[in-house]
Protein backbone atom coordinates (compact mmCIF):
# COMPACT_ATOMS: atom_id res chain seq x y z
CA UNK A 1 0.00 0.00 0.00
CA UNK A 2 1.03 3.38 -1.16
CA UNK A 3 -0.11 6.77 0.68
CA UNK A 4 0.13 9.99 -1.29
CA UNK A 5 -0.33 13.41 -0.96
CA UNK A 6 0.23 16.64 -2.49
CA UNK A 7 0.05 20.24 -1.46
CA UNK A 8 0.49 22.96 -4.32
CA UNK A 9 3.38 26.15 -3.97
CA UNK A 10 1.70 29.83 -3.75
CA UNK A 11 2.80 33.16 -5.41
CA UNK A 12 1.99 36.14 -2.98
CA UNK A 13 0.39 38.88 -4.83
CA UNK A 14 0.53 41.48 -2.37
CA UNK A 15 0.89 41.46 1.38
CA UNK A 16 4.27 39.41 2.02
CA UNK A 17 5.82 39.58 4.95
CA UNK A 18 3.61 40.97 7.37
CA UNK A 19 2.89 37.57 8.40
CA UNK A 20 6.02 37.06 9.90
CA UNK A 21 6.80 37.66 14.04
CA UNK A 22 7.14 39.88 16.00
CA UNK A 23 5.39 42.49 13.12
CA UNK A 24 1.95 40.36 12.56
CA UNK A 25 1.95 39.83 16.86
CA UNK A 26 2.89 43.86 17.23
CA UNK A 27 0.66 45.41 14.01
CA UNK A 28 -1.18 42.52 12.42
CA UNK A 29 -0.57 41.53 8.96
CA UNK A 30 -2.74 40.65 5.96
CA UNK A 31 -1.47 38.52 2.96
CA UNK A 32 -2.93 37.86 -0.47
CA UNK A 33 -1.78 34.88 -1.65
CA UNK A 34 -3.29 32.30 -4.69
CA UNK A 35 -1.97 28.40 -4.99
CA UNK A 36 -1.10 27.46 -8.54
CA UNK A 37 -0.51 24.18 -10.00
CA UNK A 38 3.07 23.37 -9.06
CA UNK A 39 3.38 21.30 -6.18
CA UNK A 40 5.53 18.88 -3.02
CA UNK A 41 4.49 15.67 -3.40
CA UNK A 42 4.50 13.03 -0.71
CA UNK A 43 4.45 9.21 -0.24
CA UNK A 44 4.39 6.85 2.27
CA UNK A 45 5.42 2.98 1.98
CA UNK A 46 5.09 1.04 4.85
CA UNK A 47 7.84 -1.41 5.53
CA UNK A 48 8.03 -5.46 7.26
CA UNK A 49 11.57 -4.03 7.67
CA UNK A 50 12.73 -2.39 11.04
CA UNK A 51 14.22 0.40 9.22
CA UNK A 52 13.16 4.18 8.21
CA UNK A 53 13.96 5.27 4.55
CA UNK A 54 14.32 8.56 3.68
CA UNK A 55 14.46 10.02 0.04
CA UNK A 56 14.49 13.52 -1.43
CA UNK A 57 13.91 12.23 -5.22
CA UNK A 58 14.86 15.34 -6.86
CA UNK A 59 18.03 16.55 -4.94
CA UNK A 60 18.83 12.78 -4.83
CA UNK A 61 19.46 12.12 -1.18
CA UNK A 62 18.75 8.84 0.73
CA UNK A 63 19.42 8.08 4.57
CA UNK A 64 18.30 5.05 6.12
CA UNK A 65 17.87 4.74 10.38
CA UNK A 66 17.22 2.17 12.45
CA UNK A 67 13.47 1.86 14.08
CA UNK A 68 13.29 4.75 16.90
CA UNK A 69 11.78 7.43 18.30
CA UNK A 70 13.75 10.24 17.25
CA UNK A 71 15.96 10.95 14.36
CA UNK A 72 18.99 13.04 14.18
CA UNK A 73 18.14 17.10 13.28
CA UNK A 74 21.40 17.61 11.36
CA UNK A 75 20.95 19.76 8.39
CA UNK A 76 20.33 16.57 6.00
CA UNK A 77 16.49 16.05 4.81
CA UNK A 78 15.66 17.92 8.53
CA UNK A 79 11.98 18.30 7.44
CA UNK A 80 11.54 14.84 6.86
CA UNK A 81 12.93 13.94 10.12
CA UNK A 82 11.30 17.01 12.06
CA UNK A 83 7.85 15.84 11.17
CA UNK A 84 8.55 11.73 11.78
CA UNK A 85 9.64 13.15 15.06
CA UNK A 86 6.93 15.05 15.66
CA UNK A 87 4.31 12.31 14.54
CA UNK A 88 5.83 10.05 16.70
CA UNK A 89 5.97 11.65 19.97
CA UNK A 90 2.02 12.38 19.40
CA UNK A 91 0.47 9.78 17.47
CA UNK A 92 2.78 6.97 17.23
CA UNK A 93 2.08 4.36 20.25
CA UNK A 94 5.58 2.72 18.50
CA UNK A 95 7.50 3.58 15.82
CA UNK A 96 6.97 1.66 12.45
CA UNK A 97 9.13 0.77 9.63
CA UNK A 98 8.20 2.80 6.30
CA UNK A 99 9.68 4.70 3.24
CA UNK A 100 9.02 8.24 2.94
CA UNK A 101 9.74 9.91 0.17
CA UNK A 102 9.33 13.61 -1.39
CA UNK A 103 10.01 15.55 -4.46
CA UNK A 104 8.63 18.98 -5.14
CA UNK A 105 8.00 20.55 -9.02
CA UNK A 106 10.51 23.76 -8.45
CA UNK A 107 13.93 23.92 -6.49
CA UNK A 108 13.72 24.83 -3.01
CA UNK A 109 14.77 28.20 -1.95
CA UNK A 110 13.02 29.56 -5.11
CA UNK A 111 10.32 31.89 -3.18
CA UNK A 112 7.01 29.44 -3.83
CA UNK A 113 6.97 28.79 0.04
CA UNK A 114 8.24 25.19 -0.68
CA UNK A 115 9.58 24.03 2.24
CA UNK A 116 6.46 24.73 4.36
CA UNK A 117 4.33 23.27 1.25
CA UNK A 118 6.61 20.26 1.30
CA UNK A 119 5.97 20.31 5.24
CA UNK A 120 1.96 20.36 4.65
CA UNK A 121 2.27 17.48 2.02
CA UNK A 122 4.48 14.93 4.37
CA UNK A 123 1.94 15.37 7.38
CA UNK A 124 -0.25 14.69 5.18
CA UNK A 125 0.96 11.38 4.10
CA UNK A 126 1.07 10.72 7.54
CA UNK A 127 -2.50 11.24 7.79
CA UNK A 128 -3.76 9.17 4.90
CA UNK A 129 -1.38 6.17 6.70
CA UNK A 130 -2.34 6.79 10.39
CA UNK A 131 -5.76 8.40 9.43
CA UNK A 132 -4.89 10.86 11.87
CA UNK A 133 -7.98 13.49 13.09
CA UNK A 134 -6.42 16.74 12.01
CA UNK A 135 -8.73 19.58 10.09
CA UNK A 136 -7.13 22.38 7.58
CA UNK A 137 -6.79 25.10 10.68
CA UNK A 138 -4.63 22.08 12.79
CA UNK A 139 -2.78 21.37 9.84
CA UNK A 140 -1.03 24.27 8.49
CA UNK A 141 -0.35 25.47 12.54
CA UNK A 142 1.01 21.65 12.63
CA UNK A 143 3.30 22.52 9.82
CA UNK A 144 4.11 25.76 11.41
CA UNK A 145 4.87 24.65 15.08
CA UNK A 146 6.78 22.01 13.01
CA UNK A 147 9.04 24.68 11.21
CA UNK A 148 9.11 27.83 13.46
CA UNK A 149 9.45 25.46 16.97
CA UNK A 150 10.55 22.22 16.77
CA UNK A 151 13.27 22.64 13.61
CA UNK A 152 13.73 26.40 14.70
CA UNK A 153 12.93 27.57 10.94
CA UNK A 154 12.63 31.74 10.63
CA UNK A 155 9.90 32.62 8.55
CA UNK A 156 5.83 33.45 8.58
CA UNK A 157 3.15 32.17 8.56
CA UNK A 158 1.08 32.15 4.78
CA UNK A 159 2.73 29.24 3.25
CA UNK A 160 1.65 26.53 5.26
CA UNK A 161 -2.08 28.19 5.44
CA UNK A 162 -1.92 28.55 1.52
CA UNK A 163 -0.66 24.69 0.99
CA UNK A 164 -3.27 23.60 3.05
CA UNK A 165 -6.73 25.64 2.12
CA UNK A 166 -5.59 25.98 -2.09
CA UNK A 167 -7.44 28.89 -3.78
CA UNK A 168 -7.07 32.60 -3.54
CA UNK A 169 -7.23 33.97 0.10
CA UNK A 170 -6.57 36.98 1.83
CA UNK A 171 -5.41 36.35 5.28
CA UNK A 172 -5.03 37.92 8.59
CA UNK A 173 -2.66 37.30 11.07
CA UNK A 174 -2.24 38.37 14.72
CA UNK A 175 -0.61 37.13 18.10
CA UNK A 176 -0.64 33.63 19.56
CA UNK A 177 -0.47 32.12 15.89
CA UNK A 178 -3.98 33.50 15.79
CA UNK A 179 -4.85 33.07 11.63
CA UNK A 180 -7.88 33.73 9.92
CA UNK A 181 -8.01 32.68 6.32
CA UNK A 182 -10.67 34.13 4.24
CA UNK A 183 -11.15 32.49 0.52
CA UNK A 184 -12.14 34.97 -2.31
CA UNK A 185 -14.78 34.37 -4.83
CA UNK A 186 -13.35 36.39 -7.68
CA UNK A 187 -15.11 36.28 -10.74
CA UNK A 188 -14.01 33.81 -13.50
CA UNK A 189 -13.35 36.37 -15.99
CA UNK A 190 -11.17 38.50 -13.49
CA UNK A 191 -9.28 35.55 -12.25
CA UNK A 192 -8.75 34.21 -16.19
CA UNK A 193 -7.24 37.87 -16.88
CA UNK A 194 -5.26 37.92 -14.13
CA UNK A 195 -3.90 34.16 -14.90
CA UNK A 196 -3.22 35.22 -18.50
CA UNK A 197 -1.17 38.66 -17.79
CA UNK A 198 0.84 37.45 -15.10
CA UNK A 199 4.52 35.54 -15.86
CA UNK A 200 6.31 33.33 -13.42
CA UNK A 201 9.68 33.52 -14.10
CA UNK A 202 13.06 31.27 -12.36
CA UNK A 203 15.93 33.72 -12.58
CA UNK A 204 17.95 30.32 -12.07
CA UNK A 205 18.80 31.35 -8.83
CA UNK A 206 17.95 30.95 -4.88
CA UNK A 207 18.46 32.12 -1.76
CA UNK A 208 18.00 31.73 1.90
CA UNK A 209 15.29 33.09 3.10
CA UNK A 210 15.93 32.71 6.74
CA UNK A 211 18.90 35.10 6.60
CA UNK A 212 16.88 38.05 5.42
CA UNK A 213 13.64 37.19 7.69
CA UNK A 214 15.81 37.38 10.45
CA UNK A 215 17.08 40.75 9.74
CA UNK A 216 13.70 41.91 9.38
CA UNK A 217 12.16 40.57 12.28
CA UNK A 218 15.71 42.28 13.88
CA UNK A 219 14.20 45.44 12.09
CA UNK A 220 11.12 45.09 13.43
CA UNK A 221 12.39 44.16 17.19
CA UNK A 222 14.32 47.53 17.24
CA UNK A 223 11.26 50.02 15.62
CA UNK A 224 13.53 50.59 12.34
CA UNK A 225 11.20 53.06 11.32
CA UNK A 226 11.95 53.07 7.46
CA UNK A 227 11.61 49.44 7.23
CA UNK A 228 8.10 49.36 10.07
CA UNK A 229 6.80 51.79 7.45
CA UNK A 230 7.50 49.91 4.18
CA UNK A 231 6.06 47.05 6.33
CA UNK A 232 3.08 48.88 6.91
CA UNK A 233 2.82 50.14 3.28
CA UNK A 234 2.63 46.45 2.26
CA UNK A 235 -0.02 44.85 4.53
CA UNK A 236 -2.08 47.83 3.43
CA UNK A 237 -1.93 46.57 -0.39
CA UNK A 238 -3.21 43.14 0.99
CA UNK A 239 -6.68 45.09 0.94
CA UNK A 240 -5.83 47.53 -2.19
CA UNK A 241 -5.29 43.72 -4.31
CA UNK A 242 -8.41 42.38 -2.64
CA UNK A 243 -10.51 45.29 -3.84
CA UNK A 244 -9.04 45.12 -7.02
CA UNK A 245 -9.38 41.56 -7.87
CA UNK A 246 -12.91 41.57 -6.30
CA UNK A 247 -14.14 44.41 -8.38
CA UNK A 248 -12.14 43.94 -11.59
CA UNK A 249 -9.80 46.16 -11.82
CA UNK A 250 -7.25 44.28 -12.78
CA UNK A 251 -5.23 46.60 -14.68
CA UNK A 252 -4.34 48.17 -10.87
CA UNK A 253 -2.13 44.92 -9.79
CA UNK A 254 0.70 46.15 -12.01
CA UNK A 255 0.76 49.54 -10.32
CA UNK A 256 0.54 47.96 -7.15
CA UNK A 257 3.11 45.15 -7.49
CA UNK A 258 5.42 48.65 -8.77
CA UNK A 259 4.85 50.32 -5.99
CA UNK A 260 5.14 47.14 -3.24
CA UNK A 261 8.65 46.18 -5.03
CA UNK A 262 10.08 49.55 -3.91
CA UNK A 263 8.68 49.17 0.09
CA UNK A 264 9.72 45.23 0.15
CA UNK A 265 13.23 46.29 -0.24
CA UNK A 266 13.23 48.46 2.16
CA UNK A 267 12.40 45.82 4.46
CA UNK A 268 15.80 44.65 4.71
CA UNK A 269 18.90 44.00 2.67
CA UNK A 270 19.69 41.59 0.11
CA UNK A 271 15.85 41.27 -0.57
CA UNK A 272 17.07 42.54 -4.03
CA UNK A 273 20.26 43.12 -5.91
CA UNK A 274 21.64 43.69 -9.23
CA UNK A 275 20.75 40.85 -10.93
CA UNK A 276 16.73 41.15 -9.63
CA UNK A 277 17.19 44.84 -10.28
CA UNK A 278 18.75 44.43 -13.60
CA UNK A 279 15.69 41.96 -14.64
CA UNK A 280 13.03 43.78 -13.44
CA UNK A 281 13.96 47.11 -15.46
CA UNK A 282 14.01 44.83 -18.79
CA UNK A 283 10.83 43.62 -17.82
CA UNK A 284 9.30 47.27 -17.33
CA UNK A 285 10.70 48.72 -20.29
CA UNK A 286 9.27 45.98 -22.52
CA UNK A 287 6.05 46.29 -21.11
CA UNK A 288 4.95 44.68 -17.85
CA UNK A 289 3.61 47.22 -15.87
CA UNK A 290 4.94 46.23 -12.49
CA UNK A 291 6.47 42.79 -10.56
CA UNK A 292 7.49 41.39 -7.67
CA UNK A 293 9.94 39.35 -5.69
CA UNK A 294 8.49 36.29 -4.82
CA UNK A 295 8.74 35.07 -1.30
CA UNK A 296 11.72 36.96 0.99
CA UNK A 297 13.73 37.70 -1.58
CA UNK A 298 17.38 37.50 -2.73
CA UNK A 299 16.50 35.58 -5.21
CA UNK A 300 14.52 32.57 -6.56
CA UNK A 301 10.90 33.25 -8.95
CA UNK A 302 9.90 36.83 -10.10
CA UNK A 303 6.08 37.56 -11.23
CA UNK A 304 5.38 40.27 -13.62
CA UNK A 305 2.12 41.71 -14.88
CA UNK A 306 1.74 41.99 -18.30
CA UNK A 307 -1.37 43.84 -19.87
CA UNK A 308 -2.69 43.82 -23.73
CA UNK A 309 -0.48 40.48 -24.36
CA UNK A 310 2.74 42.48 -23.68
CA UNK A 311 3.59 39.26 -22.38
CA UNK A 312 5.28 37.63 -25.42
CA UNK A 313 7.56 40.72 -25.86
CA UNK A 314 8.62 40.46 -21.97
CA UNK A 315 9.59 37.03 -22.61
CA UNK A 316 11.32 37.84 -25.45
CA UNK A 317 13.03 40.66 -23.93
CA UNK A 318 14.14 38.07 -20.74
CA UNK A 319 15.40 35.16 -23.11
CA UNK A 320 18.66 37.24 -22.69
CA UNK A 321 18.88 36.38 -18.78
CA UNK A 322 19.87 32.82 -18.01
CA UNK A 323 16.65 32.13 -16.44
CA UNK A 324 13.43 30.19 -17.07
CA UNK A 325 9.25 30.81 -17.27
CA UNK A 326 7.16 28.31 -15.49
CA UNK A 327 3.91 27.79 -17.26
CA UNK A 328 1.03 27.51 -13.87
CA UNK A 329 -2.78 27.68 -13.92
CA UNK A 330 -4.31 28.52 -10.58
CA UNK A 331 -5.54 25.87 -8.71
CA UNK A 332 -8.53 25.80 -6.25
CA UNK A 333 -7.99 22.80 -4.12
CA UNK A 334 -5.22 22.37 -1.05
CA UNK A 335 -3.99 19.67 0.53
CA UNK A 336 -4.91 16.08 -1.16
CA UNK A 337 -4.18 12.84 0.43
CA UNK A 338 -5.06 9.56 -1.00
CA UNK A 339 -3.56 5.64 -1.02
CA UNK A 340 -3.14 2.90 -3.19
Amino acid sequence: MLYRSKAPLRIGLAGGGSDVSPYSDKYGGAILNATISLYAHANIQPLPEAIIVLDSLEREEHQEFPLCDELPIDGKLDLLKGVYNRIRKDYMTEPKGFRLSTYVDVPAGSGLGTSSTLTVAIIGAFIEWLRLPLGSYDIAQYAYSIERRDLQMAGGKQDQYAATFGGVNYMEFYENNKVIVNPLRIDKPYLHELENNLLLFFTQTTHVSSDIIKEQQQNVMNNQTSSVEAMHKIKAQAVEMKEALLTGKINRIGEIFDEGFIYKKQMARNISNELLDKIYEEAMQAGATGGRISGAGGGGFMLFYCPDNKKFQVMKTLESQTGRFYPYHFVKDGLFTWKI
